[in-house]
């Protein structure tokens, strides 16, 4: 699972490891950068881990009209323009399959998400300090990329859509969600996963911190963590439970916040129409379709039938909503 050698590691850990080295990256980054730019169309993919986000991240990356972060901006990815002038310019497009197993082939140029960075490092300034530097950080990575729209990926960001809806009004938030048994057993599945591959290669929970990858494995820390009824992360119950109040949280804010979209990754795979709808809504004008694939396991495993009927239920909702 661990491609990078020592040397790597260690640079990765003298970027990412300490909150000094991420604000001084930042800082020296946005010397001459501000957050005058008037631009407002952005979109910003936030659901569940396992739910299709990076397919469609993937997906949405290959219009060539959006900037994003990739592998290559590792490991200052607080500084991808100074990066950009220090490290190797030489291309990797080798594709490899991700860590997680699944079938998703990733180069150096892939789009990822390492957004978490900014956050965890500028968690406890004050909401118009942090507005003005989420603006920065974005113009800073349109700049890096010579775009004028922004494409996040970021799963912790299901935390903060209505942080992001106030600061960007009139960007779209797209929130994928998949049918919440398979998408629960996925997650059980990668948890289990990472775990066990950080007991071999201490490494990946140290990057997996670094990155701010909490939604699984070694660091995973829930979403929902009060009044739990299923708290034991290695049972399946728990992750249904966590989709359950997860969505059920973001479907509320549907109410109140009109550029939330809820994406169905189902509906992705089965209908190319769909995905031509949500290529209109995001004002991508040459439109092009993309292979999505999807994924059921048969699952055998103790699963609460009273839990399994409320998330269905949510899903049926969620499914039932029009893209806008």
């Amino acid at each position: 699972m661990n491609d990078y050698s020592w040397l790597e590691q260690k640079l990765h850990e003298f970027a990412l490891s300490s909150q000094f080295m991420r604000e001084v990256t930042f800082d020296f980054e946005s010397t001459n950068m501000s957050s005058s730019s008037e631009i407002d169309n952005h979109i910003f993919i936030a659901g569940l881990a396992r739910s299709g986000t990076t397919i469609l991240l993937n997906a949405l990356h290959q219009s060539n009209i959006f900037a994003s972060l990739s592998y290559a901006d590792m490991p200052f990815v607080l500084a991808p323009n100074l990066w950009s002038k220090i490290s190797r310019k030489n291309k990797d497009l080798e594709l490899k399959e991700r860590a997680h197993g699944d079938g998703i082939k990733v180069s150096k140029e892939s789009p990822e998400a390492f957004e978490e960075v900014f956050w965890k490092t500028f968690a406890n300034e004050s909401n118009d300090e942090l507005d003005e530097k989420f603006r920065i950080y974005i113009e800073n990575i349109m700049c890096k990329y010579k775009k004028n729209r922004y494409l996040s990926k970021n799963n912790q960001n299901i935390r903060r859509l209505e942080l992001i809806s106030s600061i960007f009004s009139h960007s779209k938030i797209l929130v994928p969600f998949r049918d919440p048994i398979q998408h629960s057993y996925s997650l059980l599945t990668q948890h289990k996963k990472f775990i066990e591959n950080s007991k071999i290669d201490n490494f990946i929970s140290k990057y997996m911190k670094w990155i701010g990858h909490t939604e699984f494995g070694p660091n995973y820390i829930p979403i929902h963590n009060k009044k739990l009824s299923y708290k034991n992360d290695l049972e399946i119950n728990h992750w249904i439970e966590q989709w359950y109040l997860t969505y059920k949280n973001a479907f509320q804010l549907l109410l109140k916040n009109h550029n939330v979209n809820f994406i169905c990754y189902e509906k992705l795979c089965s209908t190319k129409d769909y995905w031509f709808q949500i290529q209109r809504i995001l004002q991508i004008e040459k439109h092009y379709d993309f292979e999505f694939k999807e994924s059921k396991k048969d699952i055998s495993l103790n699963i609460d039938n009273t839990l399994k009927d409320k998330a269905l239920s949510l899903y049926f909702d969620l499914n039932s909503l029009n893209l806008k």
